[in-house]
């Protein structure tokens, strides 16, 4: 049991602790205004981006919440930043600008380069705009693109393929291929977040059942690396009920039906799922991106397909 001189005492302890967190919190706020850069350094880096930029380049923010910079970086050029950015290969751009403010409390810039730097090449030398820096590196990560699906989709023929073959068209309005049946049914390139990660990328939400919605396009050249990325989109991944159905993603040949890639993303699985295959050699292959799952209840999926330069050691 408390001696009642203790009990007195306790209050003023409660207090002394409060006001101590009120100190240390006004502190952190008096000595912040000196980490964080000015209009004029954001204007100063923008006038370099502006300057020395090229198609094609990227920029990175460090540490990726540092979004104000957004407001200054040139139309031209986008912009990544994203809980998980510091690990993206960023492989649509050969050049990438890191915009840094490495001053900001918790940055971490040891381990920010750490992960950055693999398959990176600094170019040139770092400048410093007040609390800002702005660094160009050269992409060893950049696969370039020699076929897009989003890109394509217009030219798309799409349709709800039953097991049997059986087809049912999804007539292309201008902005979308709409399916016959529920609103949600249908294939445009649009903006969703998967993991944290912004993507344009492809609606296709499966129909449900064993039949699939199939956007079937020509023109996909040989010898590229066929890349599959997808996964769902939101909060809708995470779920681990027994209710939901494995979400099945593909890509076949239209004229041998062969599988050539394929993803499975169960529920639970978050983020974005890859798969990559070498096609053969010569003529233009026209494939089937597919998606099918049992119950389609929140399995919201976003999807791409890429022609990339192949890597060394992809199978074919």
């Amino acid at each position: 049991m408390r001696s009642p001189s203790v009990r007195r005492a306790l209050p003023l302890l409660e207090l002394g602790g409060l006001l101590l967190v009120a100190l240390l919190c006004l502190l952190f706020h008096l000595r912040l205004p000196g980490r964080l850069p000015s209009e004029a350094d954001y204007r100063a880096a923008a006038e370099r981006l502006q300057t020395e930029g090229q198609p094609g380049d990227a920029v990175l923010l460090f540490p990726w919440w540092a979004e104000r910079a957004r407001v200054f970086v040139p139309a031209s050029l986008p912009v990544y930043g994203y809980l998980g950015s510091d690990r993206d290969d960023l492989s649509a751009h050969p050049r990438v600008w890191v915009l840094g403010q490495p001053e900001l409390p918790r940055s971490d810039e040891a381990g920010f380069l750490e992960t950055f730097l693999t398959g990176r090449r600094a170019v040139g030398a770092t400048s410093r705009h007040g609390t800002l820096t702005l660094a160009l590196y050269e992409n060893g990560r950049h696969r370039p693109r020699r076929f897009t699906a989003t890109d394509a989709y217009a030219r798309a023929r799409v349709y709800l393929e039953q097991p049997d073959g059986t087809r049912r068209d999804c007539p292309f309005d201008g902005k979308a291929h709409r399916c016959p049946g529920p609103a949600h049914l249908y294939v445009a390139p649009e903006w969703h977040e998967i993991l944290y990660e912004p993507r344009r990328c492809l609606w296709m939400h499966a129909p449900g059942g064993k039949q699939r919605l199939v956007a079937e396009l020509d023109g996909v050249p040989g010898g590229v690396g066929l890349r599959l990325e997808g996964g769902i989109i939101f909060e809708h991944a995470f779920p681990k009920d027994a209710r939901f159905s494995t979400t099945h993603l593909g890509v076949d040949d239209a004229v041998s039906g062969a599988r050539l890639v394929s993803l499975a993303i169960p529920p639970g699985l978050e983020g974005v799922q890859k798969a990559e295959v070498r096609l053969p050699d010569g003529a233009p292959h026209t494939m089937k991106i597919w998606v099918q799952a049992d119950n389609a209840d929140r399995r919201q999926v976003c999807l791409d397909v890429l022609g990339v330069e192949p890597e060394v050691g992809v199978r074919g």
